[in-house]
Formats: structure tokens, sequence, C-alpha cells
């Protein structure tokens, strides 16, 4: 696959060997959320969706910054409530999308993720962190609630008292303590953390479609099921999966006693 040539304003977005990575392009803002990033975000994750080339998404920031939120400059020009709602409602769009992605989602957060950031960064399935990294739900400091989906995130992640605790807080925590509260999957150096999101992307990248996408959907729907529906569900899913070339040719290598299809990346020393 090609790498992908359009130029943006507020982003970077390329496509290389099946994977997409979409870099957070306003370091002097600290790649706060403005308009013209919102609409470019919007853009391009409906393209991913629509791309069966595209296996893996990356999302960073640039700058030594993952996302500081909203851009409060841009708030200000317009407090009523409609408008208000409808910006959330289109941003909403590309967060419901990108959790609804059936394909792997890595964010590497090297540097501040705050507010809306946090949100972005929880879209992913696979967190990565540099020990610089910095997270807060700065909202309430603001007079504003969570968004970006933390409502939904953040709770099923760290549980429900803790997700209020640093709601309410609004106070900073660092990637070890991320870490910890299963936030983030992986902390190594600045040096490391963009060359291991690329190396478990090229990995992950290798796996069957059919199956990855179906066992992220089952996933996601285990955490608003019960156990007869998902009971269901995998037998569906394997039975669609074990019928593709895939499987037959993997299958085949295993009893042959050839090299599997696919190796997870064996990761440098963690920090």
């Amino acid at each position: 696959m090609q790498a992908a040539s359009k130029l943006y304003q507020a982003i970077q977005y390329v496509v290389a060997d099946n994977v997409a990575t979409l870099t957070l392009n306003r370091p002097a803002q600290r790649n706060a959320l403005d308009q013209v990033m919102r609409a470019e975000l919007g853009e391009v994750v409906a393209a991913i969706r629509r791309d069966r080339g595209i296996k893996v998404l990356v999302i960073q920031g640039a700058g030594g910054a993952f996302c500081a939120g909203g851009d409060i400059s841009t708030m200000m020009s317009d407090t009523a409530a409609d408008g208000a709602r409808d910006r959330m409602l289109n941003l909403q769009i590309i967060i419901a999308d990108l959790l609804n992605l059936d394909r792997p989602v890595i964010a590497v957060v090297d540097g501040p993720a705050y507010g809306a950031g946090v949100g972005l960064a929880l879209t992913a399935d696979l967190l990565l962190a540099s020990p610089r990294a910095r997270f807060c739900l700065s909202f309430l400091r603001l007079g504003a609630v969570p968004d970006c989906g933390v409502f939904y995130t953040l709770p099923r992640i760290v549980g429900l008292q803790r997700a209020k605790e640093l709601a309410f807080s609004t106070r900073e925590f660092g990637a070890e303590e991320a870490r910890k509260m299963g936030i983030v999957f992986e902390i190594h150096a600045e040096s490391q953390v963009h060359q291991r999101a690329q190396a478990l992307a090229a990995s992950m990248s290798q796996l069957p479609l059919t199956a990855l996408s179906l066992t992220k959907r089952l996933f996601n729907a285990s955490l608003n099921s019960d156990l007869n529906t998902m009971l269901d569900l995998e037998a569906a899913g394997q039975g669609i999966a074990r019928s593709t070339a895939y499987h037959g040719e993997a299958a085949a290598r295993f009893m042959q006693k050839h090299p599997p299809l696919y190796q997870w990346p064996a990761a440098p020393e963690a920090e």
C-alpha cells in the first residue's frame, strides 16, 4: 500500500504497508482540538473505516504532546447551548467511529493528554506511553463535563469509583499510575515508544482481518451483554473465522510444524 499523499493543516496522515499513522499536528498549541483538526479527523477516520486495506491505526501527537484537549480559544466564539451541543455531536461521531473500528487502534501518549485528549487516547485498544506522559481530566476546572466518550470508556477501564475521583479531583497523573490503573499498556522511553507502536502495528497487520475484526467486535459487545448471548456470538464468529483461507493455511502450517504466520514482536525493556 502506498503512503497517503493528501496534505492537511492540523494533522499528518500516512498509510504504508497496511498501517495508518495519524499524527495530531498543532505542536505550538500542544495539539489542541480546533475546528480544523476536528474536520480533518472526521474525514480521515471515515476514510479508514471504508478502506479494508488498512489493518491497524496508530494515533499520536507531534512535538512532545499528545493532545491538550479542546482549543479553549475557539470554544469562546459560541457559548450557546445548541451550538456547543452540535460541535460535540460532530466530535462524538469521530469517537464512536474509532471505538467501533473493527481493526486495532494503538495510541502513543508522549507528553500531555488533557481533557478531550484523554478521551481520544481511550479510544485505543492498546495505549503506549513514555515516562513524560501526563494525563488529566481537566473538564471541571473549566466548568465543563467530561466528553469524547470518557463517561463510557473510563469506568470500564478503571472502575466507577476511580473514574469519579479522577474527574472530581482534576488531578494530573503520570504514565506509571496510568499503567497500574489499566489505562496504559506499556511504557517505553521517548526514543523507543513510537518505534514500539510501529512494530506492534506492523506485526498485527499480518493478522487475519476477518478473525481479528470479529474478535474486537465480540470483546466490545461483551461489555454490554450476557453469557448466553456472548456464547452464541462466539459460536457464530468461530464458524465464520474457521471458513477462511487464513485458518486453513495456519492450521496446515501447525500440523506440518512450520513457523506460524503471525508472531507478536518482542518488546524492548520497558521503562
